[in-house]
């Protein structure tokens, strides 16, 4: 490969000062003439209006830096959990990672979850603690908890001195008998020397922790200030001596990987990682998922927030392409590799949301607008009811609304209302049970099918197989009756999606004459929801798992807190003056909590969530929403709508 390329994402929990070590890297390597600010709103990766407005980032944004000959494509994700999303495609391009942790709050919330992220993905990552300077700020505590919380296998490279003040400097970390105990625990050779104490070249040293590093089994802990430009060429030096470059081949077919859509004045970009071989400006790509094959009518790359027009890019780059209509995230553009890693999902979404437009009349531009956002963001994954004149869309919290009307009305100029938003619920069969369905009027068609219904353990998901011969039921119209099985699961009869089951069509009938594929999509619906309002279903809430720190003397009151919010918990931790405790709680019950616990605790507790699954649930503790749309059990209109003939 030509030159050397680094493609590294920032991350950690808002507020660690990601978007202001963006800025300092891009002032420390030349590409800016003088530092932008968050607060201020002039932060060059910050470029929606709404980032400038919050000071947070709310979109994943590259930009390209250079650093003694290396170019650091380096994304700035962002912090805040209702944007995961974001993150989670960000980490299928990153060849490494930077995560940043306050000093001060050290690990927190969203931290976990993006260690365990990077982790799973086996990513490179450095950690730096960040704020070194700010009053509080404790390295030595930081990094006890890395160990500790994170479990994370650490070694110091840096040690902060006259911490949590302006004069805080920064000192390199004595490589002694605790420097090398760590190394060793994961390089034999190094560990022999150690036990049988034989000297151990610095040289040596280096080499361990440069292969442990790319192995993703070991992370270097850098420390500074991004706000007072402290430690950043340290880290700079760390990025290119430490983090990979991409394993990717410029002499192999051409072969990318859309990570990220965006629009711009230009239209439509394609943000994507170039897996293998080179893209030129007017090639003709094919999109092999979307079965096109499109031509790219514009290269493009971020420098410092400005965009630069260029003529190629080569394996390993990152580079935004035009004139792909069809493209989608998570589309291999050229050859398709044969392992693609699964997509990464931080956090699901567990609240949905009715969007309306102020005015009736833009309900038109309001969906149109709402479909190039979910383009953007597939998680938001949009449901538009056309009967009900409905726009229904996933969201992770209330943050993420305020973002969402903001972008709405700046960009597409429309003002819109958004209801309360609603938990996500599920269910799940009650017993086992069959549905039957026989579609054969009126003519032409026919599909006939019976399928057993069988609940599966929470978490298990959707399972589908077919006992039928191809002698009673096409091997194309079974394909068909597969194809169908989500839509079926899509709304149950409490209208909720169906979930923890299996289907098994133990009976079918085609035929020679009437049937059509199209009759057997139409069929599956109707046979499915025939068997689960028979056997009946069970109300499923997410739950979610929580760790709350939080002084002492509030023990009695976070206790009772949980217990009406029908939540469980285990015995409490105790130590300096702090308990944790860790149970479960229904998220309908604890949406608010989070800012509720800060507010009784003066600040001074934190609470960390996650999904632990879903549970049966009480119908009247839950919510039972009517069918959207046509329901499968009002047979004659649903037909009527399957064949287009309903007015």
């Amino acid at each position: 490969m030509g030159k050397q390329i680094r493609n590294i994402g920032i991350l950690a929990h808002v507020d660690a000062g990601k978007t202001t070590l963006t800025e300092n890297f891009l002032y420390h390597t030349g590409a800016l003439r003088q530092l932008g600010s968050v607060d201020q709103g002039t932060a060059q990766t910050d470029f929606l209006d709404i980032e400038k407005e919050r000071g947070i980032s709310v979109r994943a944004a590259c930009t390209a830096l250079e650093w003694k000959g290396v170019q650091i494509n380096l994304i700035d994700t962002p912090g805040h959990v209702d944007f995961s999303a974001e993150v989670g495609r960000s980490l299928s391009v990153l060849d490494g990672a930077i995560l940043l942790v306050s000093a001060v709050e050290g690990v927190q919330a969203h931290t976990e979850t993006l260690w365990q992220a990077l982790q799973e993905r086996k990513i490179p990552t450095l950690i730096m603690i960040n704020k070194i300077d700010r009053a509080g700020a404790d390295v030595e505590a930081v990094t006890k908890a890395l160990k500790e919380e994170l479990k994370a296998n650490v070694v110091e490279l840096q040690i902060a001195k006259q911490e949590g003040s302006s004069d805080a400097t920064i000192a390199l970390a004595e490589r002694g008998e605790i420097f090398i105990e760590a190394l060793a625990t994961e390089d034999e050779v190094l560990m022999e020397q150690y036990l049988e104490e034989v000297a151990i070249t610095e040289e040596a040293l280096e080499k361990s922790l440069q292969q442990q590093v790319v192995a993703a089994k070991l992370a270097p802990v850098f420390v500074g200030s991004a706000k007072l430009s402290l430690g950043i060429e340290e880290l700079l030096e760390g990025v290119i001596r430490y983090l990979p470059s991409p394993l990717a081949q410029k002499e192999a077919p051409f072969s990318a990987l859309v990570y990220a859509i965006q629009h711009d004045v230009q239209g439509k970009a394609a943000l994507v990682k170039v897996l293998n071989g080179t893209v030129k400006n007017r090639d003709v790509i094919p999109n092999s998922k979307r079965e096109v094959e499109e031509k790219v009518t514009l290269l493009r790359k971020v420098y410092a927030g400005k965009t630069a027009d260029i003529t190629e890019a080569e394996a390993g780059d990152i580079v935004a392409l035009y004139g792909l209509s069809a493209a989608q995230v998570g589309d291999y553009l050229g050859e398709t590799p044969e392992i693609q890693p699964d997509d990464m999902i931080l956090q699901a979404p567990l609240l949905t949301i009715q969007v309306k437009p102020k005015e009736e009349k833009d309900l038109q531009s309001l969906a149109e607008a709402l479909i190039e956002l979910a383009a953007e963001d597939p998680a938001l994954e949009l449901e538009w009811l056309a009967e009900e004149r409905e726009l229904h869309l996933k969201i992770m919290g209330k943050i993420q609304i305020e973002i969402l009307e903001k972008v709405l009305l700046s960009r597409f100029g429309l003002q819109v209302t958004f209801e309360d938003p609603i938990v996500i619920y599920k269910e799940t069969p009650e017993a086992i049970g069959e549905g039957y369905v026989r579609y054969t009027m009126p003519k032409p068609c026919w599909a006939v099918c019976r399928f057993l219904i069988e609940p599966l353990e929470r978490g298990a998901g959707v399972e589908y197989e077919s006992k039928v011969g191809v002698n009673d039921v096409a091997h194309r119209y079974q394909q068909e009756v597969q194809r169908s099985i989500p839509l079926a699961l899509s709304q149950g009869i409490k209208g909720w999606e169906v979930t923890d089951v299996k289907i098994t069509m133990i009976e079918g009938e085609d035929h020679v004459m009437h049937s059509r594929a199209g009759n057997f999509v139409t069929a599956t619906p109707m046979g499915i929801m025939q068997g689960l309002d028979e056997i009946g279903t069970t109300l499923l809430e997410p739950i979610l798992a929580f760790k709350i720190t939080a002084p002492e003397d509030l023990l009695g009151t976070v206790s009772s807190d949980i217990i009406q919010m029908r939540g469980s918990f285990g015995s409490p931790m105790m130590a300096d003056g702090k308990f944790t405790l860790e149970g479960k709680v229904p998220i309908a019950t604890s949406l608010d909590y989070p800012v509720t616990l800060s507010s009784k605790s003066g600040g001074k507790a934190k609470m960390s969530t996650k999904l632990h699954g879903y549970e049966a649930c009480e119908e009247s503790l839950g919510v039972v929403r009517p069918f959207k749309g046509i329901s499968p059990l009002d047979t004659s209109k649903y037909i009527l709508k399957a064949r287009n003939a309903l007015q």
